[in-house]
């Protein structure tokens, strides 16, 4: 959509996401993220961590099941999606301003993980719309396809996507 500030965030899970239901049925999972610099220091001759950037994240409907079921605290991810700014009144009466990060995409880094990427089943096709997996068989080492299509077991989290304007119940 125009006008909004799109971005991508790579970082560590900070605490297992948070999987809950609005009072209409729609699944909407929460989760935080520290993403922190690494900058290699050629006086020390080594890498020094900067400041953490720790961001609330919510993804909405299907892909929120997925994320719940998929990731956990402590693993890398990678996160796309809409900055989003809001105000509040805390308890004591102060003005707050938070940022937080609807998700469009996410999924496990696999720069130091392996992940086996699944197909879920139905929920999440649009009537009439062509399904790109459909028929697909993985690659196996000497790039030929295999059969069998794709399996439902996870090592690591499967990539997702989703999103809503509905209000999150927490």
């Amino acid at each position: 959509m125009a006008g909004e500030t799109v971005i991508t965030l790579i970082g560590n899970l900070v605490d297992d996401p948070e999987l809950r239901f609005t009072p209409s049925g729609a699944a909407v999972a929460k989760f935080r993220v520290a993403s922190t610099p690494r900058t290699f220091n050629k006086n020390t001759n080594q890498w020094e961590d900067g400041e953490s950037l720790f961001l609330t994240c919510s993804v909405w409907r299907q892909a929120a099941e997925h994320v719940a079921e998929s990731l956990a605290r402590g693993m890398r991810v990678i996160v796309q999606g809409r900055l989003k700014q809001r105000s509040y009144e805390d308890r004591e009466g102060v003005k707050r301003t938070v940022y937080e990060l609807d998700v469009d995409e996410v999924g496990p880094s696999l720069r130091n993980a392996t992940a086996k990427v699944t197909k879920a089943t139905g929920g999440g096709q649009q009537q009439g719309q062509a399904d790109p997996w459909a028929g697909a068989k993985p690659a196996g080492p000497n790039g030929q396809a295999q059969g069998g299509g794709w399996s439902t077991t996870q090592q690591q989290p499967a990539p997702a996507s989703g999103g809503d304007s509905d209000e999150p119940p927490f």
